[in-house]
């Protein structure tokens, strides 16, 4: 059940809170984005406040979400929905939202979590591939002393 107190800032919160988690012995980890770097919190000048996440350790099923700011009962909204049909925040961040709006911090929470979850040894492997790849084992220092050589 979501809830918000209409203060300055809002807040606004749905499900497991970080107590109510430790209280039940539920393990989680917590994703946090602050509404600072939102375009549209920066041009309203109500660039304060953040989003918090609460996940299950590694994966994206959305627990419970604080948000406080501006226009926090608006941005819970998109969490609520989410929770209730079981999407994670994978389908929150692969979700189009309109630019420059409020709900766009939904989406950026969600890539914060995403970002913190990358496969960092895959993608090493991956990026010395494609490097190879390109340069066919060589390295770009070398590809271009034998250009301005040649």
């Amino acid at each position: 059940m979501p809830w918000v107190t209409f203060t300055s800032p809002e807040v606004a919160r749905v499900g497991l809170s970080e107590a109510e988690a430790k209280e039940q012995g539920v393990a989680y980890e917590i994703t946090r984005y602050g509404l600072d770097d939102l375009d549209r919190a920066i041009t309203d000048s109500e660039d304060y406040g953040f989003i918090k996440v609460l996940t299950p350790p590694g994966k994206d099923k959305i627990l419970g979400a604080v948000v406080v700011g501006a226009h926090a009962a608006e941005i819970l909204a998109e969490f609520t929905l989410a929770m209730k049909h079981g999407l994670g925040l994978s389908k929150i961040l692969g979700t189009i939202h309109p630019y420059p709006t409020w709900n766009e911090s939904a989406k950026y929470a969600a890539g914060e979590w995403k970002r913190a979850h990358a496969p960092e040894g895959i993608l090493k492997l991956l990026e010395k591939l494609h490097g190879w790849r390109r340069g066919k084992g060589q390295t770009g220092q070398q590809k271009r002393k034998e250009v301005t050589a040649g």
